[in-house]
C-alpha cells in the first residue's frame, strides 16, 4: 500500500517542477493549504445534505406541491390482469406485435386494448409530477444558494478580476475558510446526488447522470489535491449560472405555466450560451492554457487538467447545439415540449379517456390559457441533456 500510494502521489505528476510534498507539508503559522484528505469531510457532509433534502422536500416543497393541485399519484390504472402482469415483469414492459397477437387471442382482447394495458402498466411505474416537482424544487434552492454564495465570495477575491492571480505563487496559495467552505458544499452535494440517483425519480439516463456525478466529484477532487482552487472556482461558478433558471423552468412547466416555463428557458438558454461558449473558453481556457504557460508553465497534472476542462467544451458544445434545436422547434411551436426522459405516454387512442388535468395529456387543450396545459408530467426537454451541466 506504502509503494502505491507513492506512485500515486508522485511529486513529478501533481506539482510544478522544483516542488515537493515536503514543501507543503509545514506552512507557516496560521497558514494552511489543501491536503487530499480534507476531501473525506465532504462524505458526511454529503449525508447532511441528503437529510436536509428529506426535510426539505417533506416540509416546504410538498405544501407547495399539494397547493398548486399537483396530482401524487397516476390518474388512470390498468385494470388487475395476472397473465399480463407476468408478462410485463418476466419477459416485456413494451411488447412487439407478435407478442401483442398471442395476447389478445389468449385473452380473447382486441390488440389495442392490449397495447392501452401495457401503456397505462408502464405509467403507474412513472413519477408523478408531485415528486418531480419537489425535487426540482430541492435542486433550485440549492443552485441559487450556491451560486449565491460563490458570486458573494469570489467578488472580494482578486482571480475574479484578474485570473493570472489564480497562478502567481502557486502552488504556495493559502486555503481561506470561504473557499474551502465552497469546495466542500460542492463536492458534498455531487456526493450527495451520486448517492440519492439510486432512490431518486428513475431515468433513461440513469448511467450517463452517474458518471456526469462521477466525472465531476473527479474534476474537483482533483483541482483540490493540486491546489488549483482559485481557477476551479471559477469554473464552478461558471457552470452554476445556468443550473437554477433551468430547475425553475421545470417548476414552471410542472405548474402548468406554460409562458413562465417559456420565459424562463430562454432565459436559461442565453445563460448557458454566454457562460459556456463566450465566458468559459474566453475566461477559464485562456487562462487555464496560455496565462498558466506563462507563469508556471506545464506540467503532467498541467496537462491533464487543460485536457479535461477541453472535453468539457467540446460537451458544452454538443449541448448548445441541442438546446438550440430544442428552442428552435419551441419556438416554431410555440411552446417548450416535454422531457422525453421522464413524460407519460399519450396516444390519440387515449384521448377521449382522460381529463383536462389528466397526466395522459401532452398537448393543451387552450393554448389561449395563461395556464395552458402541456402534459403535467413533462418538463422542459432541455433537462434530457442539462441536468448537471458542467462540473
Amino acid at each position: 500500500m506504502a509503494a502505491l500510494s507513492a506512485w500515486f502521489w508522485n511529486e513529478r505528476f501533481w506539482l510544478p517542477h522544483n516542488v515537493t510534498w515536503a514543501d507543503l507539508a509545514d506552512p507557516a503559522p496560521g497558514v494552511e493549504y489543501p491536503k487530499a484528505r480534507h476531501l473525506l469531510s465532504a462524505l458526511p457532509l454529503a449525508l447532511l445534505i441528503s437529510v436536509v433534502r428529506i426535510l426539505f422536500e417533506r416540509y416546504v416543497a410538498s405544501p407547495c406541491a399539494r397547493s398548486l393541485h399537483l396530482q401524487a399519484e397516476i390518474s388512470w390504472r390498468a385494470q388487475p390482469n395476472a397473465v399480463l402482469e407476468k408478462v410485463y415483469m418476466s419477459i416485456t414492459k413494451d411488447p412487439d406485435p407478435r407478442h401483442l397477437d398471442g395476447l389478445s387471442k389468449q385473452l380473447d382482447w382486441q390488440v389495442r386494448k392490449v397495447q392501452r394495458w401495457f401503456r397505462r402498466r408502464r405509467n403507474q411505474d412513472k413519477p408523478s409530477t408531485h415528486a418531480k416537482f419537489c425535487e426540482s424544487m430541492w435542486r433550485l434552492t440549492f443552485y441559487l444558494c450556491i451560486f449565491t454564495y460563490g458570486i458573494q465570495f469570489l467578488w472580494r477575491c482578486p482571480w475574479m478580476w484578474d485570473t493570472r492571480h489564480c497562478w502567481y505563487n502557486y502552488p504556495y496559495q493559502v486555503l481561506t475558510p470561504g473557499l474551502y467552505y465552497y469546495y466542500g458544499m460542492e463536492l458534498a452535494f455531487y456526493w450527495s446526488l451520486m448517492f440519492s440517483q439510486f432512490t431518486d425519480i428513475k431515468r433513461k439516463d440513469f448511467l450517463v447522470m452517474f458518471i456526469h456525478h462521477m466525472a465531476t466529484v473527479s474534476l474537483i477532487s482533483f483541482s483540490y489535491a493540486n491546489n488549483m482552487l482559485r481557477v476551479g472556482s471559477l469554473v464552478m461558478s461558471v457552470h452554476d449560472a445556468s443550473d437554477f433558471l433551468l430547475e425553475a423552468a421545470k417548476l414552471a412547466n410542472y405548474a402548468q405555466y406554460q409562458r413562465l416555463c417559456d420565459i424562463l428557458f430562454i432565459l436559461f438558454s442565453v445563460a448557458f450560451f454566454l457562460t459556456r461558449l463566450v465566458i468559459f473558453p474566453l475566461w477559464i481556457l485562456n487562462t487555464t492554457l496560455f496565462e498558466s504557460w506563462a507563469i508556471i508553465g506545464p506540467y503532467p497534472s498541467w496537462w491533464l487538467f487543460n485536457s479535461l476542462l477541453l472535453v468539457l467544451q467540446v460537451l458544452h458544445v454538443i449541448w448548445s447545439y441541442l438546446i438550440a434545436r430544442i428552442a428552435l422547434k419551441a419556438m416554431l411551436r410555440g411552446k417548450v415540449s416535454k422531457d422525453v426522459r421522464s413524460d407519460i405516454e399519450s396516444s390519440s387512442e387515449e384521448e377521449g379517456e382522460a381529463s383536462r388535468a389528466s397526466v395522459a395529456r401532452a398537448v393543451p387543450h387552450n393554448p389561449h390559457s395563461p395556464k395552458a396545459e402541456n402534459g403535467t408530467n413533462g418538463h422542459c426537454t432541455s433537462t434530457q441533456y442539462m441536468n448537471h451541466s458542467g462540473w
